[in-house]
């Protein structure tokens, strides 16, 4: 039987974060702060190292005294920051210390997101098949003005948020809320995600899994498409 609700994770699978260079420069613009370009190609790429952009890479090496953070991290919006704050201290920078915060800031912008190129046609698609669509995310803060502003709020069923729920991916309690918040029981339900581990775990309850690459928007034109095909 073909699913009668799709869940998305959001980075990497419906979104993309903006680069670490335009990170940074967005801030450093934002403050006034005039810097070189060698300085500013340097920093973003040692924040990047460090894993301090949420939605980009992940960290080379997480210092011990933030590992239990790191782990925990999309159980509330305090963990989340401290997390990419304290990953994004760990590179000095040559400007004032409330760059750091407002780095962090920055990411919960619409403006740092990208759709990815097939997103909203996938998504219009379900919502013409009559597929309940649901938002399934790790994540430390309300990623909703994101999909309104980008103009995808409108095909999206329900959005199931770790740290509103004090739980994070792979546990099942994770996915069950967010199949209850699509009104479908998990065998009628299939998981779209970038993260084998994290997406994957929704297997566990018996949903389907449909696997996606974690790529730049532009080398993604069409990762999503098959999710029509799966749905009749």
């Amino acid at each position: 039987m073909s699913p009668r609700a799709v869940l998305f994770d959001f980075s990497g699978t419906l979104f993309r974060v903006e680069p670490a260079e335009r990170w940074l420069r967005a801030v450093l613009d934002a403050a006034g702060i005039t810097a070189d370009d060698a300085g500013i190609v340097r920093c973003a790429a040692a924040l990047e190292r460090a894993g301090a952009l949420a939605g980009g890479a992940f960290p080379e090496r997480v210092p011990e005294a933030l590992e239990e953070v790191w782990l925990t991290r999309d159980r509330s919006m305090e963990r989340h920051r401290a997390a990419y704050t304290g990953l994004a201290r760990q590179v000095p920078l040559p400007w004032p210390d409330g760059v750091y915060d407002a780095l962090y800031d920055r990411h919960m912008t619409p403006a740092a997101w990208e759709p990815y190129p097939d997103a909203a046609a996938v998504l219009r698609g379900l919502r013409e098949r009559d597929v309940r669509v649901g938002v399934v995310s790790n994540i430390g803060w309300d990623l909703r003005p994101v999909f309104r502003t980008h103009g995808l709020d409108a095909y999206v069923d329900a959005y199931t948020l770790s740290y509103e729920h004090g739980v994070q991916k792979p546990d099942p309690l994770l996915f069950r809320a967010a199949c209850e918040a699509v009104g479908q029981a998990p065998q009628d339900v299939l998981m779209v995600g970038d993260d084998r581990r994290a997406d994957g775990g929704a297997t566990a309850l018996g949903c389907g899994f449909f696997p996606v690459d974690h790529l730049p928007a532009a080398e993604r034109p069409d990762g999503l498409r098959p999710v029509l095909g799966l749905v009749g």
